[in-house]
């Protein structure tokens, strides 16, 4: 993410609307970006698609498009933000996650900004089954908000993995995304990394990561090299550090490009009270964007 000039808001009812157009609102004014929100009426959609009656379906459809459209332009009204280019686009369509990534293809953001759908009210960490496709399949850098708010300054880091087992440009990736963010904030990064490897191959990578960090302008005293397991170091790290929010790779670096979020990624998002963006390096495609090349 080179940069960000456009943040498509996917907004919930039954969600925190305060908090994420708060957040929204933050970002796209620090960026210089305009903003979409967008709503999916996937819920209406799943019973239409499952109506025995199919008469009568377009024009329901329809409808709860109109009604979402409305909410949105209440919505932005409500928020006053004058100053921002902000338009509004709803759907009826299931499941919501496909919906959101069409929306991305169709409308090409930088950055898509949605609120955490927990899939257990006792562990609100735990993203619902959406959220982890979203993961998995959106094209766009994909900002994963929670409730707690903002401080000032921000507090930005990135956790990227310079090891063997990790593509180049994914480390790249997210540094390039995260220091786009800190700089558009004023804010300073913080660089994690969790060694693992053997002694004797450590130096090679230090030296990747020393070498990334010196072209991205982050100071050595900002970035960490934490020994131990990166589910319990990183999770440790970051949990006494309170970061606003995580940058990292979106997709697990074992199994194919089109594997699920890894671990690491379930564990912090169980563990963290913060927010994550995850990126995807320039070569991912998403697998529903062939799926539409198709039909």
């Amino acid at each position: 993410m080179q940069t960000l000039r456009s943040i498509l808001v996917v907004v919930e009812r039954a969600g925190d609307v305060a908090a994420l157009m708060r957040k929204s609102l933050r970002l796209a004014r620090s960026l210089g970006a305009k903003a979409e929100l967008f709503l999916c009426d996937s819920e209406q959609a799943y019973v239409l698609g499952h109506a025995y009656d199919r008469q009568g379906i377009v024009a329901a459809r329809t409808a709860a498009e109109a009604r979402a459209r409305r909410y949105l332009s209440e919505l932005r009204d409500l928020a006053g933000a004058d100053d921002l280019e902000m338009t509004v686009d709803a759907q009826c369509e299931s499941p919501l996650y496909e919906s959101v990534v069409r929306k991305v293809l169709r409308s090409a953001p930088d950055m898509v900004v949605k609120p955490i759908t927990s899939a257990d009210p006792r562990r609100s960490g735990v993203p619902d089954a959406n959220d982890w496709q979203l993961m998995r399949t959106c094209p766009a850098t994909l900002m994963l908000s929670r409730k707690a708010s903002w401080r000032d300054p921000l507090r930005f880091a990135a956790a990227i993995d310079v090891s063997e087992a990790e593509p180049a440009e994914v480390a790249a990736s997210v540094l390039e995304a995260a220091v786009l963010l800190a700089r558009g904030f004023d804010a300073n990064l913080h660089v994690l990394y969790g060694e693992t490897g053997s002694p004797a191959e450590s130096p090679a990578r230090l030296g990747r990561l020393r070498e990334l960090c010196n072209r991205a302008g982050v100071a050595s005293e900002r970035m960490h090299v934490l020994a131990g397991l990166p589910e319990r170091s990183l999770t440790e790290f970051a949990g006494a550090e309170g970061y606003d929010a995580l940058v990292l790779g979106a997709l697990a670096h074992r199994g194919g490009a089109t594997t699920p979020v890894g671990t690491l990624t379930a564990t912090l998002l169980e563990a963290l009270d913060c927010d994550f963006i995850l990126v995807k390096p320039p070569s991912y495609r998403s697998p529903i964007e062939a799926t539409l090349a198709q039909s």
